[in-house]
């Protein structure tokens, strides 16, 4: 009865993951603000193997106390909030270069020509690649719900399946966001719409890249027999950040490909 647990959290063991990380992130910091300034390109790798190495260990660990029968309803709903908290932030991440492009793109200066998009910029065809990829990553949010559904209904096969055309569908938009970034007619330091545009697709480009990596570790956990139809937190967290991801693509194709496309606007 003395080690029984009275509680219904999740005391975790002591644990050197936090301070690792620490010193990973600021190194990956310091590298890349080094790396973009020219000073030095190897502490840029560096701090990233870091980090992938913290993510891999703490989050493996992670798993081990789920697996084990640690994470009661009390720490899923702590792990729930924390997910839907870090979304959030992703959301105002996001918002910050959306602000960017419309500020330029509403409020064109004299340097643009008084218009968005500015003078002498070839633009890429919405209907293109970007509808393609638009069609692509829609259909990855329909088969990763539809891998949900069959978790729920403890249908293993149906869950792999589904996370299997995720991954692949989630593979071919990064290979055809890839092609369009190599056969663009603009560069990040040619102007403001060259610099708009990297950025917030590149950011979000990232993001499909991690979800993707994300939802592979869900499928490779899959065929370790983890997750169950009552406890899959894991892989709901994936859900939510691939469906983040799909809604933010969404605004991206409308406004950055579509409404720029068609004149977007002049207010001079």
């Amino acid at each position: 009865m003395a080690t029984e647990s009275n509680h219904p959290y999740h005391m975790v063991e002591p644990s050197g993951w936090p301070i690792v990380g620490a010193i990973s992130a600021g190194v990956l910091a310091a590298g890349f603000i080094m790396y973009m300034h020219d000073v030095t390109a190897w502490l840029f790798p560096l701090g990233a193997l870091l980090v992938l190495y913290t993510m891999f260990g703490w989050w493996r660990q992670v798993v081990i106390e789920a697996e084990g029968g640690h994470h009661g309803p009390v720490p899923q709903l702590s792990l729930r909030y924390g997910m839907a908290m870090f979304i959030a932030s992703e959301v105002m991440f996001f918002f910050a270069w959306f602000w960017a492009f419309f500020n330029a793109a509403i409020y064109p200066t004299e340097q643009m020509g008084f218009h968005w998009p500015p003078e002498g910029v070839t633009i890429f065809n919405p209907w293109k690649i970007p509808i393609l990829n638009t069609i692509i990553l829609l259909s990855s949010g329909v088969t990763v719900t539809w891998a949900h559904h069959a978790l729920k209904k403890n249908d293993r096969k149906g869950l792999i399946m589904g996370l299997w055309v995720t991954v692949a569908l989630g593979a071919i938009f990064t290979a055809f966001q890839a092609y369009e970034y190599m056969n663009a007619p603009f560069s990040i330091t040619g102007g403001i719409y060259g610099t708009t545009f990297f950025m917030v697709t590149g950011f979000h480009g990232a993001h499909v890249i991690i979800g993707t990596v994300f939802l592979a570790v869900c499928l490779f956990r899959s065929y370790k027999g983890h997750f169950t139809p009552d406890h899959h937190f894991g892989f709901e967290a994936a859900a939510w950040y691939w469906h983040f991801v799909d809604v933010v693509w969404l605004f991206l194709f409308t406004f950055v490909y579509w409404w720029t496309a068609s004149g977007a606007t002049s207010i001079h």
